[in-house]
């Protein structure tokens, strides 16, 4: 709490990370309160223009577009936090056993993690998103982003993990007797906290791109709202041909302010958890 209020009042661009980031999330709350069922269609009348009883307007499908759209942030938000948390746990994990350890358990997980390092992601998602077409829900979905977005990360944590582990204080450990999860957990983990702050930020951006890059194409289950599936309808109905652009502005303004947002955090978090440019970032920032 204390890092999040000194960077609220010195840094500008946290500031602003943080409101967009509060806009989005009392956009999940309201999605709560919504009149309508998330996947209802023709509830209201068509195409109409933003009004004071439809604020974003109504689309070719007879939804309310304001309402779509706080289920479409809160559907798009849980896919970028479930799939963030598989990949950093898996990160973390591989990481840290396998920097510690070392000899054959080293080299046994680093080769399975270039492996993964090498695959193209996005060709082989397209894949098995066409595979799967229209079977994927929200937690496949992002189990599926998690599943290929932890080798990087782990990478990171065990260069972290190899120079701790030659450490005076992870040689006294040992001797004092603590076991392998003990000095993983208690000893080596506090040092990764800095890092994985900001890594799930970046891994957080990823899956809400490749998120909508599947939507858009046309690749995930269209019937589930999201900002992909908002925008891909809108652009499947010819929304800017028939002049109806109220439907597509909102859920590509959402995607630029969220994506904005959880850029800005990640950059001033990062900046501000390097020891050799805090002081320079908080004073500029002032």
């Amino acid at each position: 709490m204390v890092i999040i209020r000194d960077l609220f009042l010195f840094d500008m661009r946290f500031r602003i990370g943080f409101i967009i980031l509060i806009c989005l999330f009392l956009l999940v709350g309201l999605s709560f309160c919504s009149p309508y069922e998330q996947t209802a269609r023709r509830v209201v009348p068509r195409n109409r223009t933003p009004s004071s009883k439809h604020w974003l307007g109504t689309n070719s499908l007879g939804q309310d577009i304001f309402w779509q759209l706080t289920f479409a942030v809160r559907n798009s938000l849980l896919i970028g936090l479930i799939s963030t948390a598989v990949s950093r746990i898996i990160a973390v994990m591989n990481g840290m056993v396998s920097g510690y350890l070392g000899g054959p358990v080293d080299r046994v997980l680093s080769t399975i993690t270039d492996s993964f390092v090498v695959i193209p992601r996005l060709p082989l998602l397209i894949l098995v998103s066409f595979v799967f077409r229209g079977g994927l829900n929200i937690i496949t979905t992002a189990l599926l982003l998690g599943f290929l977005d932890w080798a990087w990360p782990s990478k990171r944590y065990r260069a972290q993990i190899l120079s701790l582990r030659e450490r005076e204080f992870t040689n006294t450990a040992v001797y004092c007797g603590m076991n392998t999860l003990k000095v993983i957990g208690k000893q080596h983990f506090p040092f990764l906290i800095s890092y994985l702050l900001a890594d799930l930020i970046s891994g957080f951006l990823w899956a809400l791109g490749m998120e909508i890059t599947l939507s858009v194409l046309g690749l995930s289950n269209l019937t589930t709202p999201t900002i992909g599936t908002m925008i891909y309808w809108a652009n499947y109905y010819q929304a800017m041909l028939l002049g109806t652009w109220w439907w597509l502005a909102p859920p590509v303004i959402a995607s630029i302010l969220a994506i904005l947002s959880f850029y800005l955090l990640s950059v001033s978090i990062s900046q501000f958890l390097d020891p050799r440019t805090r002081i320079q970032h908080l004073s500029i920032g002032g």
